[in-house]
C-alpha cells in the first residue's frame, strides 16, 4: 500500500481502497483514506461517492465514523465461550450479532498466553471481553474467523439455576426453570435436597450433572413465595446475575468514609443551589442555579451552574468500592427496589446533596448567550450547601403561581431565573434539532403490600425538560474540557442508523407516501421532519415506533463518534456518578484536567484501558435494561392474571413471522397473538409493510394499528400474555372482497387454531 503517494497519483480504485480499509481495520475513516492517497478538495467528494457505492454494495460498513470490511467484529468484543475445537482450544461467538445483516455468526478461537493471569483464564459457558483480530489461513480451520485473547471475564459459567419448586408426593420435587433457554427442561430435586422449600417457592439451585442419567438439582436458597409480587424483582436479579450484596470490604470502606472538608475546595455554600428530582427520589446528586449575566458584552445572557456530587472523593481508583462499582456498572431500578452501584452510606448519605448540609461537589459554571448557546464554561471543585430539595411537580406549580412553604421564598431569586435560562436553552435546542420522538414511559405504582396498584404515564412537565437541558449542557462541557486537556474519557456515543435499517425505513415510509432522501449524510432533523408530517394522524404512533427501531443503540465508547440522537458532536455522561460508572470516570478526568487533587484518573487508564471499561459497562447497562423490562412484564402479568377473558384496547407494537405483538393502552402491557390464531385464512408476513396480510382477502394487521383483544392466557413467571384478536384488519390489498365474505368481530366464533391456506410455516 502506498504510504506517501506523489501529488498527482491517479484516483484509487475500489480494490485499492478496500485493501487499505482491510489493512487498517477499525482505524480507516474518510480522513485517513484521503490522506493516504493525497486526495484533496473536490477529490474528497469523489472519494465519498466511491465509499457510498462500496457501502451500498455491502462490501464495507461504517461503524463509529470508521470503515470496516462488512460483517467484521470490533477490536474489543463481548463474547460467549460456547465449546472447544478438536484440539481442545476454546471457541466463542459474539454476544451480539445480527444474522440478517451480516450472515452466519463468526467463530472466535481463544488464544490463552502460557503465563496467563487468573482473569485471562476462561472456561466453557463464561462470558468474556476479548481483543480479537482476523485469523489467517495458516492459523487453522477455515471455520474460525477470528483469534481472540481474554481481557476480562464478565460472567462465569452458571452453576446455579432459578425456578419454581413443585413438591412431589412422598418427598422431593422438581424445578420449573424461570429461564428455559438455560436448562431447557425441568430438573429433579431429591427428597434430602429441598431445604424445606414449599410448593410454589422461588428457589435457587445448584445443578449437578450425573455421570449417568439426567442432571439433578440441590436447593441452595429459598428466595420467597411467588404469591408475593416482591419476588418478581428477585427473579430478574438472580436470572441476570446482577450483583446485589456488597462484599464486607466494600461496606467497611463506605462506613469508614468521612465527610469532605473545605480543604482544596472553593466555598460555594452561600450560592442558592437547589435539587429538583422525582417526588420519591432517595438520592439527590445534582443541583442547579441560574442568574442573569452582568457582563455588558452579553446582554440578556445567563450564568448557569450545575453542581454534581463529588463521588470521586470517596471512591478512589483501585479501592474495593471502585472494583465493585465497575463490576456493577450502574444502578438497577425496579418498581419495588433499587440495586445501587454504591452502598447507601455513599449514595444516600455522603453524596446526597441534602438541604442545609455541607456537601462536596464538582461544579461547572456556564455562560449562556440570549440565544441559549454556551459561550464559555469553567469547572470547580467546591463545598456547597443546597438551599432546598424540590420535586418536579412542586417547581412547576410554583412557576404557575401555586407556591408552598419551600418554593415561596425561592420563587423570585431562584426559580424564575432558572426558568428564564431554560427559555434561552430551548431556543438553542430547537435550532440544534435533536431527535424528537414521542414515546411516553409508563410507571408501575405498587401498594404497601408490594402488589400492583396501577400503571400511570407521568406527565412531562417543563421542570423535567429544564433539568434535562441543564444536564445535557453540563455533559457537553465535560467532554469539551477533557478533549481540550487531552485527557482520555468515556463518551456517551450514539451512532447514526445503519445502511440496512435506513433502507428498511425508507421502504416502509414509501408505503405511507413519505420520502426519505437516499444517500448523503443522515441528520436527526430529517427524522423530525417525517415525525412532524404524521403528528396527530392515525399513523403517528406507528411512525414513531418504526423510526425508533431504525436507530442505533446508544453505548459507552472511548472513541468519539458523536451523539446522533441529540445532534451533538461530543457528549459524555458527567451528571450521575452515584449511579453510573462512566460518570465517575469522567469526574476523575476532570479532576486531572483541573489539577484538583490526587484522586484523579490514573495514568494507567489510557485510551485502551477505557475502551475495555466502556465495553464492560455497556454490557452492564444492557443487562440492567433487560432485567428492568422483564420485571415490569412479570408484574403486569401478575396484575392481569385474574382477568382472563377480559377485553382490552391496544396497538400492534410488533409484527413477526410468528405472530403479532400487542401493547395495551392503559397498562402498557405487551402480549402476543400467534400467527395461527389470526383470522380464518393464511396470513403472510410482509416485512416492508411491518404487517400480516391475508392471502385470500388482503385483510391486513399492521404495526401501529388500533385493535381490540381478549386475554386468553397469563404466565406471571415468564412475564408473558397471550391475546386473541377481536378486531378485523384493514383491507389494504384486495379491497374488492364481497361484503358477505366479511364478518363483524362480534359475530365471529370463538377463535382457536384455524385451517390454513397454503404451506405450514416451519
Amino acid at each position: 500500500m502506498v504510504r506517501n503517494p506523489p501529488k498527482h497519483i491517479p484516483f484509487p480504485s475500489k480494490d485499492q481502497v478496500l485493501a487499505f480499509i482491510n489493512e487498517h481495520h477499525g482505524k480507516a475513516g474518510i480522513r485517513e483514506i484521503a490522506r493516504a492517497f493525497n486526495l484533496k478538495n473536490d477529490r474528497r467528494a469523489e472519494l465519498k461517492r466511491l465509499l457510498r457505492e462500496l457501502e451500498d454494495g455491502g462490501r464495507v460498513e461504517a461503524r463509529r465514523k470508521k470503515l470496516h470490511k462488512a460483517g467484521t467484529l470490533p477490536d474489543v468484543t463481548l463474547a460467549d465461550i460456547t465449546g472447544r475445537d478438536r484440539d481442545g482450544e476454546l471457541l466463542a461467538t459474539p454476544t451480539e450479532w445480527d444474522v440478517d445483516e451480516h450472515g452466519p455468526v463468526p467463530k472466535i478461537r481463544i488464544v490463552t498466553p502460557r503465563k496467563a493471569r487468573p482473569h485471562e483464564v476462561a472456561g466453557v459457558g463464561d462470558r468474556a471481553l476479548l481483543r480479537v483480530h482476523e485469523a489467517r489461513q495458516e492459523d487453522g480451520s477455515r471455520d474460525v474467523a477470528y483469534n481472540g485473547r481474554v481481557i476480562k471475564i464478565i460472567d462465569k459459567a452458571k452453576t446455579r439455576a432459578l425456578g419454581i419448586f413443585r413438591a412431589l408426593p412422598g418427598g422431593g420435587g422438581r424445578l420449573v426453570p424461570v429461564d428455559k433457554k438455560q436448562l431447557g427442561k425441568e430438573l429433579s430435586i431429591p427428597s434430602g435436597a429441598t431445604k424445606d422449600a414449599q410448593d410454589g417457592d422461588l428457589i435457587a439451585v445448584s445443578v449437578q450433572v450425573q455421570r449417568f442419567g439426567l442432571p439433578v438439582a440441590r436447593v441452595e436458597e429459598r428466595l420467597g413465595s411467588l404469591k408475593t409480587e416482591r419476588a418478581v424483582s428477585i427473579i430478574a436479579i438472580h436470572a441476570h446475575d446482577i450483583p446485589h450484596v456488597f462484599p464486607v470490604a466494600v461496606e467497611a470502606e463506605a462506613h469508614a468514609a468521612k465527610p469532605a472538608t473545605l480543604e482544596g475546595r472553593e466555598d460555594w455554600r452561600k450560592l442558592a443551589l437547589v435539587t429538583i428530582d422525582p417526588v420519591d427520589a432517595k438520592d439527590h446528586d445534582d443541583a442547579v442555579h441560574a442568574g442573569p449575566d452582568p457582563d455588558p458584552d452579553n446582554p440578556g445572557g445567563h450564568i448557569l451552574t450545575v453542581a454534581i456530587a463529588d463521588v470521586a472523593h470517596y471512591v478512589r481508583p483501585g479501592s474495593a468500592l471502585d472494583r465493585e462499582a465497575v463490576k456493577r456498572g450502574n444502578s438497577v431500578y425496579f418498581p419495588d427496589r433499587v440495586v445501587p452501584m454504591l452502598p447507601e452510606r455513599i449514595s444516600n448519605d455522603l453524596c446526597s446533596l441534602r438541604p442545609r448540609e455541607d456537601r462536596a461537589a464538582l461544579a461547572v459554571r456556564m455562560i449562556i448567550g440570549p440565544d441559549g448557546r454556551k459561550r464559555s464554561h469553567t469547572f470547580h471543585r467546591v463545598l456547597m450547601r443546597s438551599a432546598a430539595k424540590l420535586n418536579y411537580e412542586q417547581a412547576q406549580m410554583a412557576i404557575g403561581g401555586r407556591t408552598d412553604d419551600d418554593t415561596g421564598p425561592l420563587l423570585e431569586n431562584v426559580l424564575k431565573p432558572l426558568y428564564a435560562a431554560y427559555e434561552a436553552l430551548k431556543r438553542a435546542r430547537d435550532a440544534r434539532g435533536p431527535l424528537d420522538l414521542d414515546l411516553p414511559e409508563r410507571k408501575i405504582l405498587l401498594k404497601a403490600d408490594g402488589t400492583v396498584d396501577r400503571v400511570v404515564v407521568p406527565e412531562r412537565l417543563e421542570s423535567h425538560r429544564l433539568i434535562e437541558e441543564f444536564m445535557i449542557l453540563a455533559n457537553v462541557a465535560a467532554a469539551e474540557t477533557l478533549e481540550k486537556a487531552r485527557v482520555p474519557l468515556i463518551y456517551r456515543a450514539h451512532d447514526e442508523p445503519s445502511l440496512e435499517k435506513t433502507e428498511a425505513l425508507r421502504k416502509f415510509l414509501e408505503t405511507l407516501h413519505i420520502s426519505l432522501p437516499k444517500g448523503g449524510v443522515l441528520r436527526s432533523e430529517q427524522f423530525n421532519r417525517i415525525l412532524g408530517q404524521t403528528k396527530g394522524q392515525d399513523v403517528d404512533a406507528l411512525v414513531n415506533e418504526v423510526v425508533l427501531r431504525s436507530q442505533a443503540q446508544a453505548e459507552y465508547s472511548a472513541d468519539n463518534i458523536g451523539h446522533f440522537g441529540l445532534n451533538l458532536r461530543r457528549y459524555a455522561h458527567f451528571t450521575s456518578p452515584i449511579r453510573r460508572y462512566a460518570d465517575l470516570v469522567v469526574h476523575r478526568g476532570l479532576i486531572r484536567a483541573g489539577r484538583f487533587g490526587s484522586d484523579d484518573l490514573p495514568e494507567s487508564q489510557d485510551h485502551a484501558a477505557l475502551a475495555e471499561v466502556a465495553a464492560q459497562i455497556s454490557a452492564s447497562e444492557r443487562r440492567a435494561m433487560k432485567a428492568e423490562r422483564e420485571t415490569k412484564d412479570r408484574l403486569i402479568a401478575h396484575f392481569l392474571s385474574d382477568k382472563i377473558g377480559a377485553t382490552f384496547e391496544g396497538r400492534i407494537s410488533g409484527v413477526t413471522r410468528a405472530g403479532i405483538f400487542i401493547k395495551l393502552d392503559h397498562t402498557g402491557a405487551d402480549g402476543f397473538v400467534p400467527a395461527r390464531t389470526i383470522g380464518n385464512e393464511y396470513f403472510r408476513y410482509e416485512e416492508d409493510m411491518h404487517a400480516m396480510v391475508g392471502n385470500s382477502t388482503g385483510e391486513t394487521y399492521r404495526l401501529g394499528d388500533r385493535v381490540t383483544v381478549k386475554l386468553v392466557e397469563a404466565a406471571p413467571v415468564a412475564g408473558a400474555l397471550r391475546f386473541e384478536l377481536l378486531s378485523e384488519g384493514k383491507i389494504v390489498g384486495r379491497a374488492q372482497q364481497r361484503p358477505s365474505q366479511r364478518r363483524s368481530a362480534k359475530s365471529r366464533p370463538e377463535r382457536g387454531p384455524k385451517k390454513r391456506y397454503g404451506p405450514r410455516r416451519k
